[in-house]
């Protein structure tokens, strides 16, 4: 589902005006609970002209996902070439300090966020994941003995189980953060991510062969 033709021909103000009042309805109401003609009101156009723009609740709320998990890649960018292990490792470190703290500022993209990777439209967060097992690859630490799809799938699983357990902490104590967040248990999920990328049994001490 997609937006109809004419609401991408408005003009981009405009168009980022729509989502923002129907992110803010998604998120307080939960995506399965805003009223679709609170929203379209909020909005500022008619039930009629709504139709003109979406084919309905779910084409708008699928709009709004697709805006959230954009704006989230957005804050990680296209993962590039790492120098070297250290270098990778501290770069996966920022980008992952950057998303927290985007969360954080931005209440409702924190809300809306796991419905946003869950439907990841056409692999993109996958291929964000993708990347880095490719990059970890020619550096010579991530195992080569599992195919890279496959391996790249498990990266994302893993990452979707720890950020929906960081969101849930981020939301949980919002004003007790400090300025700059760091991601919950951020060495447990490195850990994990360790030992799913070297195979070995000893939490990610051991390298790739």
């Amino acid at each position: 589902m997609t937006p109809l033709p004419r609401f991408h021909r408005l003009p981009a103000e405009r168009q980022e005006a729509i989502l923002a009042v129907a992110r803010a309805h998604f998120a307080e109401h939960g995506p399965a609970s805003a009223s679709y003609n609170k929203i379209i009101e909020a909005a500022g156009f008619s039930k009629t002209a709504a139709y003109q723009y979406f084919d309905g609740r779910e084409d708008l709320l699928a709009a709004v996902l697709d805006d959230v998990l954009d704006r989230l890649l957005g804050v990680l960018g296209p993962w590039t070439p790492a120098r070297d292990e250290a270098d990778f490792w501290a770069r996966l470190e920022a980008g992952s300090h950057a998303l927290a703290a985007h969360l954080q500022a931005h209440p409702d993209d924190l809300a809306l966020a796991d419905a946003a990777v869950g439907r990841a439209r056409d692999g993109v967060w996958l291929g964000w994941f993708g990347a880095v097992v490719q990059d970890g690859r020619r550096l010579g630490f991530i195992r080569t003995d599992v195919d890279p799809d496959l391996l790249a799938g498990a990266t994302a699983a893993v990452m979707r189980a720890a950020d929906a357990w960081a969101l849930s902490a981020l939301r949980a104590a919002p004003a007790e953060r400090p300025t700059a967040p760091a991601v919950p248990g951020g060495e447990q999920v490195w850990s994990l991510l360790r030992g799913l990328w070297s195979g070995a049994a000893d939490g990610g001490a051991g390298r790739a062969h």
